[in-house]
């Protein structure tokens, strides 16, 4: 895709980058090559492709799902300054 000077200076300034003048053909050089790289991905057919979780064909190593402490609510709450039904009561900061 090919971009002139112009563009690239409104996407910096969109982008609240400062490019000095003389670094401007060769980020516009950069931009082009960025856009030409989107334009192959999407011209790859993706239809029978199955979303990945992640790229490696690996297995999640999980813990078992165990209780490992005791409930202690009643005694952190205890020492709250204002608690209500098993919750903790704080001041109102958003009207």
């Amino acid at each position: 895709m090919a971009l002139d000077n112009e563009t690239v200076q409104t996407i910096a300034r969109l982008a609240r980058i400062k490019i000095d003048q003389s670094d401007v053909d060769k980020t516009r050089a950069s931009l082009e090559n960025i856009l030409d790289l989107v334009a192959q991905m999407e011209a790859v057919d993706t239809s029978g492709i199955e979303p990945m979780t992640h790229p490696f064909d690996a297995t999640m190593r999980l813990r078992a799902d165990e209780v490992s402490e005791s409930d202690q609510r009643d005694r952190f709450q205890a020492i709250a300054p204002s608690t209500e039904r098993g919750l903790y009561l704080v001041p109102k900061v958003i009207d």
